[in-house]
């Protein structure tokens, strides 16, 4: 394999990659794109078919722009992670008020983390999905006012960093730390093998 494209944005997704020992370039998404339309959610819509839909949206566009560029082709990656409680599905925060009170709601309670991962070779596209679930202890309104105040829960789906000093508040983690992070490794990995893009 000599390299695969990376469809996304997150700085994270490309730690991730690179402990898998893969060889990327990132096709981002040029001015004019709305990439942000591509994530809003459906009535209705069930957390699971929200992130597949959503990360096949990237996909899809990624492709197109990776043709519209005249670039050489290559596998694409496309991965999208978001928070549910319930049924609700809790994206990035509008502002710093908008992460209080997902953070105030996710405060006590333990909720899911999705992470959808998508990749293409060629006509053939395969997927895969990582479910974990993360537990908050209970955060007083002081520590959900200071922890939205330092900034790192914005461009973040549920308004926090599992990573960061959000940290501190998470008592309890089932499931796929690297899939919380925005790219579960095992999966990634499994997809990889599958089109043949790995020695192993």
């Amino acid at each position: 394999m000599s390299f695969i494209y990376l469809a996304s944005q997150s700085p994270r997704r490309r730690q991730l990659l690179e402990q898998l020992g893969v060889k990327h370039e990132l096709l981002l998404p040029d001015a004019q794109e709305d990439a942000e339309s591509l994530e809003v959610v459906r009535p209705g819509e069930a957390p699971a078919a929200y992130v597949k839909r959503v990360t096949g949206l990237k996909l899809d566009a990624a492709i197109a722009r990776m043709k519209r560029r005249k670039l050489a082709s290559a596998p694409i990656l496309c991965s999208d992670t978001t928070v549910a409680l319930g049924r609700s599905i809790y994206g990035k925060p509008q502002d710093a008020n908008d992460a209080m009170r997902m953070l105030g709601e996710l405060s006590g309670r333990t909720h899911r983390v999705l992470t959808a991962v998508a990749m293409q070779k060629g006509s053939r596209r395969i997927e895969a999905l990582s479910d974990s679930r993360v537990t908050f202890a209970k955060m007083t309104p002081a520590q959900i006012r200071a922890y939205a105040a330092c900034g790192e829960p914005m461009g973040k789906a549920g308004a926090y960093a599992v990573q960061g000093a959000a940290s501190a508040f998470i008592s309890h983690i089932s499931g796929s730390y690297s899939g919380i992070m925005g790219l579960p490794m095992y999966e990634t990995a499994q997809l990889l093998k599958a089109l043949g893009l790995t020695k192993k």
